[in-house]
């Protein structure tokens, strides 16, 4: 079957908000698809308002399968089952695979696995499957049961992609075997690869200016950790100050803490502005994460010349060279981020040079055009199961 006779199915389920980072890769994978004349089919969240990106989909030719919010096997258990005693989503996705026919079902959870119960319905109506896994959490761990059905839908899985190999090996950990159909994918990123920005002029008394990148979720970005560490005294008489880009709906719980803190006249937030505004203006990306994938903004920072100060978390080593484009945090906690930043103040004058070390080492780690290249993965893992 040629390619552009070929039937994909994609299934989103980060489900917290209307877009992240994790739908970028499918999303522009499905573009790729659809120029090639592709049938794309997606199953999505549906929020009270549709993304613009879910719309330029559908402007493509994308058909969009929308699940209300409600649908999330994450929340109100009391309305997982419907009356055929099935979880909504598990019922809605019956239907998409009984009208579409699929060659290929694509999985794409932004927190860690994908649902068992998807996996094992693709599993009993044999039709091949892969799944992308962008996050995950150090204390996410499943019941013996659980974690033998895993085990179980994931071998049969056609590929398992990660976006770190950390992310891997801790999922090895919490299912209990591992991995012999894994492999590590890049996400498509908001600027341009051949991106060249000069670095940006030290303000008065020579002032840093450190951003952090992220929508306002300090239980996975780490604000609080970050604040926290800003405030031990040791920064009081240093010339800096924090942008914080982002929006999110625990933004005032954050300026509180900032307020309380005594770190108003230090800390702007600044809200949504392009990766290009942001490192025209900041010397230094600061990822405070208590978990991650490999977050797309480190890889924009670093494609636009910026050292890192993160925590080594899932992928965050594999990118950052310790002390060479950036410093590590040995955890997620104050302390070390604080000890992190420490580092790097001692050698805040190599950070251009640093920044720079960063630039040439993402260009070897990521390619020009990841969603081309997964499309491509995808298009040829579809034809070995159309034979088999």
């Amino acid at each position: 079957m040629r390619w552009d006779q070929r039937r994909i199915v994609f299934v989103t389920t980060p489900n917290s908000d209307p877009w992240s980072g994790a739908e970028e890769l499918w999303a522009r994978t499905a573009v790729e698809m659809l120029a090639r004349g592709v049938s794309v089919s997606a199953s999505v969240t549906e929020f009270p308002q549709l993304h613009p990106r879910l719309l330029d989909l559908q402007r493509r030719g994308a058909d969009l399968w929308l699940r209300p919010d409600w649908y999330s096997l994450r929340k109100h258990p009391w309305r997982r089952l419907n009356s055929r005693g099935k979880s909504p989503i598990v019922y809605e996705l019956e239907r998409l695979l009984a009208a579409r026919l699929p060659e290929l079902v694509v999985l794409s959870d932004g927190n860690g696995l994908p649902s068992i119960d998807l996996m094992e319905l693709c599993v009993g109506r044999r039709i091949p499957f892969i799944t992308i896994m962008h996050g995950n959490r150090e204390n996410t761990w499943y019941a013996n049961d659980l974690a033998r059905r895993y085990r179980q839908a994931l071998t049969v899985s056609q590929r398992c992609f990660f976006m770190s190999e950390g992310n891997r090996h801790l999922s090895e950990k919490q299912i209990g075997g591992a991995y012999t159909n894994a492999e590590i994918v890049r996400s498509p990123v908001n600027v341009s690869f051949d991106v060249s920005l000069s670095w940006p002029p030290l303000g008065p008394d020579e002032e840093i200016r450190f951003a952090c990148v992220g929508r306002l979720f300090p239980p996975a970005k780490g604000h609080d950790l970050l604040f926290e560490a800003l405030a031990n005294p040791v920064w009081k008489d240093r010339s800096w100050k924090l942008y914080v880009y982002g929006d999110g709906d625990m933004g005032d719980s954050l300026r509180w803490l900032v307020k309380k803190l005594a770190l108003s006249d230090r800390v702007v937030f600044a809200g949504v502005a392009t990766v290009e505004e942001i490192w025209r203006a900041n010397h230094l990306l600061i990822m405070p994460s208590r978990f991650e994938g490999l977050p797309l903004v480190m890889v924009e920072a670093m494609l636009c010349g910026r050292p890192v100060v993160a925590t080594d978390v899932a992928g965050h080593c594999e990118v950052v060279e310790d002390g060479v484009t950036g410093f590590l945090a040995d955890a997620p906690t104050g302390n070390s981020i604080s000890t992190a930043l420490q580092r790097f103040w001692d050698r805040r004058v190599e950070a251009e040079q640093m920044g720079n070390a960063g630039a040439r080492r993402i260009r070897q780690l990521v390619p020009r055009n990841p969603a081309e290249v997964f499309a491509e993965k995808i298009l040829q893992i579809a034809s070995k199961s159309a034979m088999n």
